[in-house]
């Protein structure tokens, strides 16, 4: 799914989040694809709040460096947007040609997007050609011109050439689908926990059930960490990048588990929804990535909790590398790998002809 495209050799995947920007390049000239360069950076936290870029320098900048770190040479990206500015509905209509459907979908959004529909960029596509009585199933996608307008500016502004602009969820989505052939059947949830939202996208068979954003991130856990075990922000990072040993296991995990509440209900909420839709009885599976994802105990805490088996996304761990990546960066590549979910899902797209 894209909201605009605008085939070389290698693709560019550039993933913008509140305190890191992460940038995945593939090249496509192998057989398989093959994850030859990246880079991660972090931003300051006065650079974006809330989503909300609130300084356009420090993100420039920041797009920039993390951009020079990997070695990038090419301009033209793949990125994404998310949060309460996207909308993701399974909607059913009159049955029609694809041609056809580029027409209607304007005034069918009509009845499904909260905002005015002039003030949105829209796309589809068709998930069943035929549920009967005459209709299909598409998959309807609706951002805020602004907003996408926004992040395309943006990234012009930092010397390159936004070519396409995905969503965060269908970027895990394709990360998920290259790497993790033979799932098909598999009733799958592919969570992202970033600093401050949380994607949720519930897939089987390449066909995304349910989506949707949660008002939460890793912030809420390194908050409550500070808080709760009287620790600064420095000593909560690294806790969560696995950098510092915990000396009280104990108190932290209570703390993880406390904090975890939110997202849990959230997490409980779309499993509800999904099956009061029919669309599954179940999920089998589900998969952290993302800051959120390396929490120390999380994933036992949310199995444990739902009685689903939580596993980390090791999409980048299952990909091909580059024959001269560096030992050091193989190295720590496995380490920030659901880090990567999102630009390496982007930098998988290939610009349509």
């Amino acid at each position: 799914m894209k909201l605009f495209s605008k085939k070389g050799k290698s693709s560019v995947g550039l993933d913008i989040g509140s305190s890191l920007i992460k940038i995945v390049e593939i090249d496509h000239s192998k057989e398989q694809p093959v994850l030859s360069k990246y880079g991660i950076i972090k931003l300051p936290s006065e650079a974006i709040v809330e989503g909300e870029i609130m300084d356009r320098s420090l993100v420039i900048e920041g797009i920039n460096e993390c951009a020079t770190k990997a070695g990038i040479k090419q301009s033209n990206i793949n990125t994404a947007v998310s949060g309460r500015a996207v909308i993701v509905k399974k909607v059913v209509m009159d049955k029609m040609n694809p041609d056809d459907a580029k027409e209607a979908i304007f005034w069918e959004a009509e009845q499904h997007v909260p905002f005015d529909i002039d003030d949105v960029c829209l796309d589809f596509q068709i998930l069943k050609e035929d549920v009967g009585a005459n209709q299909m199933e598409i998959l309807l996608v609706a951002a805020k011109k602004e907003m996408v307008t926004t992040h395309a500016d943006l990234i012009r502004e930092a010397g390159f050439n936004p070519v396409i602009i995905d969503v965060d969820s269908f970027a895990i989505q394709n990360a998920y689908e290259v790497t993790r052939a033979g799932t098909e059947n598999i009733v799958t949830g592919l969570i992202n926990i970033g600093s401050e939202t949380t994607n949720i996208n519930i897939v089987q068979n390449n066909i995304p059930h349910f989506t949707r954003d949660l008002s939460i991130g890793s912030n809420v856990f390194l908050e409550s960490m500070q808080r709760d075990m009287g620790i600064g922000l420095e000593e909560a990072e690294a806790i969560l990048h696995e950098e510092e040993e915990i000396e009280d296991t104990e108190k932290c995990r209570k703390v993880i588990a406390v904090a975890s509440e939110e997202l849990s209900m959230g997490i409980e909420r779309s499993i509800s929804f999904l099956k009061t839709a029919g669309d599954a009885e179940q999920i089998d599976e589900v998969i952290l990535s993302g800051g959120g994802a390396r929490l120390p105990w999380l994933r036992e805490i949310l199995s444990e909790k739902h009685g689903i088996e939580f596993k980390v996304n090791d999409a980048v761990a299952r990909m091909d590398r580059a024959e001269n990546m560096s030992e050091e960066d193989a190295i720590e590549l496995e380490k920030v790998g659901p880090l990567l979910t999102v630009s390496m899902g982007l930098a998988l797209r290939r610009e349509e002809k």
